[in-house]
């Protein structure tokens, strides 16, 4: 070892403590730190050491795993805003796609992913999210990539994959705060985890935003193309998923300048495709930029929408289809069994024959029109007319229940004096040729007696001895009143139930029901409306089948059918019962002095019967042909107040019949909803013994069928009891103004008949029956008669006018 006080053992001289003290005097000897190391200087000091990297590194590290599972527990799914799942309820026509109106505030509905085309559903993924079915809920590489676009000037982009978007659509709001990117964050690994990838594609189709007030791939498809989501091809959903990027910049309806934009980044949804296998390159090249459709209005409620949309609202929720609150919250596409030509040919029906001939007198402001159209055979209701205008008028003139449907009534009473083999007071059975006494004002007798109920014809006019096929097509009230009486009120009022008439409606038990003067209540009159009585149409249309009448025929809810109530027909009347009803009714409108006379006009073999309510407040028109069963009503009421008011005088017409403009708008409706189909007759199957009046000739004819039972005729009543038609009746019948000239005697008919009851039309053949059970209520003859009837209250003021 060298002596040499200088030589550091260490390698290193350092000097003698005096010399390093003169060096750093001088400014060159090295300072060291407490350890012995020289401390760093200049720009060195600044610089973190590889320690305190790493430190900092691991400590960051633990805070955001510690920050990721504080969040990840503190934040939970919520439930889903009320805008995300708010929808609206599509109405349509009976095709399924004529759009009728949408009501609710969002328009949104909802479909399953498999009711969305596929090539849309591509076409989403390649706009928005190329990698979703193969990556996790977030991607911070798309997150940290959209942040440094949009520091860097690339324009603002979304770093969100399609599961951060639904949730945000879909959980939280479209603010764009700190706080709301955090629950995305983890609402989005949450929901990775607890649905599938096509649970969480199906609901961001559902609640993106399409531009056009179009909340949802169903309703873009609608708003843009006129399309379900499931029809959409390949240029038109690659046309919806460029809208997902700037949905009212990329309308070129509305901004034809951004075209190029618009295009390019269509091309590009393409180009992607193509780059993930989901469209060929020959499909590519084949596929041009589509047809983009106008702006459609939005949806409202005039004209007949809203009657529409009421009506089958009411239908959804009174047969527990669905409750209020759900159709209230929307979603519901609904099909109705409206067919739009033939509610067109009611509206034009209805604007031609009443309200273009409305003047400016006081009383035309008071005429309000309406009416139902059902096809007998399948019980659908295939027309609604509410009125003028649902925006002008709100209340619906076809479902009205407060005015009393008048004489329309009157063959409900026939058909259930045949349905119950009824006879008269003096025991003769009750067919289209008894005899009645027809004088106005005749007291209506009971098996004990009088009732007490004197019920007038219009204008007080008498007619004597009549047939029943004659009373029918002069609206005889005497007659069928006192018919009333014969076959007991109660027994009418359930065959009124069996052809279709609710229970609801408030049917008197006295014979006054043969006024229709239903809905004695004031405060809640319960009458019959046009709809409720075209129910009862149809079934003597359908030959005593009846068929509960329907306004749906399909409720979808989230891609599902809803059950529908089971309308199977029933023979809830006897065919012959309603088939003879049907030649009596015919007789109305081929008899020179029928009443229906207008429905000769629709160009069709036609049954029908006219009505007056009560003070000339209402005019009705109840018809039908084999195809097709109508009901038309004018009522007056005031607009200011819904009063009821007199039809006199509106129109520049003294008196507003049912054979007046409800009749032209029914045969005109009749004629152009049922033109371009082949004519046919009703095949009637009429009750032995059911003969009537030939409207030519005055001459009694009997059925088709071959029997030959003569025509009943009054013979001598009982001496204990008081007749209800004339005494014994004379051999010859009064020929009184409108009487048949050609009573119905007591002879046997001749053998060949002349032509079929009600007018002899070629195309109405008699058919035998199909073996239907009848549904005959008790024995005949039995009128009973209680104590309300006896009892029975007088007509009321007006109540002659029937007609």
């Amino acid at each position: 070892m060298s002596d040499d006080p200088n030589r550091s053992t260490g390698g290193r001289r350092n000097g003698s403590p005096s010399e390093q003290q003169g060096l750093r005097q001088e400014g060159w000897a090295p300072r060291s730190s407490p350890s012995g190391r020289p401390r760093r200087t200049g720009l060195r000091r600044l610089l973190p050491t590889w320690r305190l990297v790493l430190g900092g590194t691991f400590t960051l590290l633990l805070l955001l795993i510690g920050a990721f599972f504080v969040g990840y527990a503190l934040v939970s799914i919520p439930d889903a805003n009320a805008a995300a799942v708010a929808q609206n309820n599509v109405y349509l026509y009976s095709d399924g796609k004529t759009e009728i109106s949408r009501d609710g505030a969002v328009n949104r509905q909802n479909v399953p992913l498999d009711e969305v085309a596929k090539t849309a559903r591509y076409a989403t993924l390649a706009a928005e999210d190329r990698n979703f079915y193969h990556e996790s809920a977030v991607s911070p590489k798309s997150m940290v990539r959209a942040a440094w676009n949009t520091a860097t000037g690339k324009g603002k982009q979304s770093g969100s994959t399609i599961t951060q978007q639904y949730v945000k659509n879909y959980y939280l709001t479209q603010s764009q705060t700190a706080s709301r990117k955090v629950k995305e964050f983890f609402i989005a690994i949450k929901l990775d985890r607890n649905e599938t990838k096509d649970q969480i594609l199906e609901g961001y189709l559902n609640t993106s935003y399409y531009g056009r007030n179009a909340y949802g791939v169903e309703a873009a498809s609608e708003a843009y193309f006129s399309e379900n989501a499931a029809d959409l091809t390949t240029a038109q959903g690659a046309y919806l998923a460029t809208l997902l990027n700037a949905p009212s910049e990329y309308d070129l309806s509305a901004h034809p300048e951004n075209a190029p934009a618009a295009k390019a980044r269509w091309n590009y949804v393409l180009d992607g495709m193509v780059k993930e296998h989901w469209l060929t390159p020959a499909q590519r090249a084949a596929t041009a930029f589509p047809k983009i459709g106008k702006p459609k209005p939005v949806a409202s409620k005039a004209g007949q929408r809203g009657y529409i949309i009421e009506a089958v609202n009411q239908y959804l929720t009174d047969h527990h289809i669905v409750d209020a609150d759900a159709l209230s919250r929307g979603g519901y596409r609904i099909v109705t069994t409206i067919q739009k030509p033939k509610e067109d040919a009611f509206v034009k029906a209805a604007q031609d024959d009443v309200y273009d001939k409305l003047g400016k007198a006081k009383q035309d402001k008071y005429v309000r029109a309406g009416g139902a159209s059902i096809d007998p055979a399948t019980g659908d209701v295939v027309a609604l007319y509410g009125g003028i205008d649902y925006t002008k008028q709100y209340v619906s003139s076809a479902t009205n229940r407060t005015y009393q449907p008048g004489s329309t009534f009157k063959p409900v009473i026939f058909t259930s004096a045949l349905q119950d083999d009824s006879t008269t007071q003096d025991g003769r059975t009750i067919t289209p040729t008894t005899i009645y006494n027809g004088d106005s004002g005749r007291e209506v007798q009971g098996k004990d007696g009088p009732v007490g109920y004197h019920p007038a014809n219009e204008d007080d006019r008498d007619f004597g001895d009549v047939t029943v096929t004659h009373a029918m097509d002069q609206s005889v009230n005497a007659v069928f009143a006192q018919m009333a009486q014969d076959v007991g009120t109660k027994k009418v009022i359930d065959t009124a139930h069996d052809l279709g008439i609710p229970d609801a409606v408030d049917i008197p038990e006295t014979p006054a029901m043969a006024l229709g003067a239903f809905g004695s209540d004031q405060a809640n009159p319960n009458s019959a409306s046009p709809l409720d009585m075209a129910q009862a149409y149809a079934t003597l249309a359908n030959h005593g089948k009846e068929i509960p009448y329907t306004i749906v025929a399909k409720v979808t809810k989230d891609g599902n059918d809803l059950k529908l109530p089971d309308r199977n027909p029933q023979q809830s009347v006897p065919r012959s019962a309603a088939d003879t009803t049907t030649a009596m009714l015919k007789s109305v409108v081929d008899s020179p002095t029928g009443t229906a006379a207008a429905a000769r006009n629709s160009g069709w073999p036609a049954a029908a019967k006219t009505g007056t309510a009560e003070n000339d407040k209402a005019a009705w028109f109840a018809g039908y042909t084999p195809k097709l069963a109508t009901v038309v009503a004018l009522f007056g009421m005031n607009p200011a107040n819904g009063a009821q008011e007199k039809l006199n005088g509106s129109m520049n017409m003294a008196r507003i019949n049912g054979g007046g403009p409800p009749g032209d708008v029914w045969a005109d409706y009749t004629a152009a909803a049922l033109d371009g189909q082949p004519v046919t007759g009703f095949h009637l199957d009429l009750q032995k013994g059911s003969q009537t009046v030939a409207p030519s000739t005055g001459e009694p004819t009997t059925p088709d069928s071959g029997t030959s039972t003569p025509p009943t005729t009054g013979t001598t009543p009982p001496t204990s009891q008081p007749p209800t038609t004339a005494t014994t009746p004379p051999t010859t019948e009064p020929t009184g103004p409108g009487t048949p000239s050609g009573p119905p005697t007591d002879t046997t008919p001749p053998s060949e008949p002349a032509q079929p009851p009600g007018g002899g039309d070629p195309t109405d053949t008699a058919v035998p029956q199909d073996g239907e059970q009848s549904s005959q209520r008790g024995t005949s003859g039995q009128s009973g008669t209680n104590a309300s009837q006896i009892d029975a209250p007088a007509a009321p003021a007006g109540a002659g006018r029937s007609g």
